[in-house]
């Protein structure tokens, strides 16, 4: 975003915070809205500036990833107990995925958006446990 000339150069965003919003926007979008074309973008966005992007792109960008890869394993491992407690016919189903989407995807939603919120303030912002994969 250009810098008008009559505000003071204080109030300009800091580097790279539009990528850091764009990042933890996809990550949201593809835990809630549009799992797989979301995550196809956001792995784009991370491929296209994973070298060159400040600070602050850089950490929103290896955070979302890592939690978007995290979120995907732990997608797998619910589906693997819900087939190994008898299949989708079970009344262990209901059990798993009720107890999935109420832990591990809400925690997940909540960490994209305090991590939204801090991008849109332009500070950084670490996902605990599954924001470090790549530290």
């Amino acid at each position: 975003m250009p810098v008008s000339p009559d505000l003071p150069a204080s109030d300009a965003p800091p580097p790279g915070q539009g990528i850091a919003i764009a990042a933890e926007s996809l990550y949201l979008i593809n835990l809630l809205l549009l799992p797989g074309p979301a995550f196809l973008a956001l792995l784009g966005l991370f491929f296209r500036y994973r070298r060159d992007a400040p600070p602050l792109a850089r950490i929103h960008l290896q955070q979302t990833l890592s939690a978007s890869l995290w979120a995907g394993v732990l997608l797998i491992v619910a589906n693997l107990l819900i087939v190994v407690l008898g299949g989708y016919d079970s009344g262990w189903t209901w059990v798993v995925a009720i107890l999935y989407f109420t832990t591990a995807h809400t925690t997940l939603v909540f960490f994209g958006i305090f991590g939204l919120a801090r991008a849109m303030a332009g500070q950084p912002y670490r996902y605990p446990l599954v924001g470090n994969l790549w530290s």
